[in-house]
């Protein structure tokens, strides 16, 4: 059952799922465009998490109860709209796995390093989310084996493309910025430009699988240490 709150003078939260699954990021990326197309310029914004969709309306042009109204036969369609189990882009990402805490990460799991490597590479990401900085891309589906805590002490500066792990989640991080997630490893590709048509690399719901290089491939692609 969908829930529909209100956020503050200007919003709306849909709260769309008590929990995420692997297909709910691909279901609320079309839910967002079905919503863009409906609405128009009554919405300034679309904000997806893993389970909500927050809606940013323009308070000129509507309000809380006249927006409810307009988008309940939408959301009601959607709701037993099947979504194919494979749906969205599948992006095979470059990874050298060199990470300054992949052997930290390896030893709080009890696991070997190669083991580390193996889990992190085995599995389908989806991405669940988009935010923290333009392009980074929230992953969902890390091996329960790998699930650890974010760091007590973030680091001041982590560098542009860094892979990490924090919780059940995996990411890389588009720009070199503050953060607190386990590094371990560098990935040569730029992930978000501006320049670009779509700016970021990665979508909501599009899913992500990693492929292991050496030094020498992630510097023949670009990469900088």
């Amino acid at each position: 059952m969908i829930r529909i709150e209100p956020a503050g003078a200007e919003a709306l939260l849909l709260v769309l799922a008590e929990a995420p699954d692997d297909r709910l990021p691909l279901r609320i990326a079309q839910l967002a465009e079905r919503l863009r197309a409906h609405c128009g310029p009554l919405l300034r914004d679309l904000v997806p998490g893993w389970t909500t969709l927050l809606l940013h309306y323009d308070l000129m042009r509507t309000d809380h109860q006249a927006l409810t109204r307009l988008i309940e036969p939408l959301l009601e369609a959607w709701l037993v709209e099947p979504v194919a189990a494979g749906a969205g882009r599948l992006h095979r990402i470059p990874v050298w796995y060199c990470g300054e805490d992949l052997p930290w990460v390896a030893d709080a799991c009890g696991i070997s390093v190669e083991a580390v490597v193996d889990l992190h590479c085995s599995v389908e990401y989806r991405v669940g989310a988009i935010g923290f900085s333009p392009g980074f891309a929230y992953l969902g589906g890390l091996d329960p084996r790998l699930a650890l805590p974010r760091r007590s002490s973030p680091r001041v500066h982590v560098p542009a493309g860094s892979l990490a792990i924090a919780e059940r989640q995996t990411a890389i991080y588009p720009q070199a910025s503050p953060g607190g997630w386990h590094l371990l490893g560098r990935c040569p590709w730029t992930l978000f430009d501006a320049h670009r048509e779509s700016p970021s690399l990665m979508a909501l719901g599009d899913r992500v699988r990693f492929q292991p290089i050496d030094e020498a491939a992630f510097r023949a692609e670009g990469g900088e240490t």
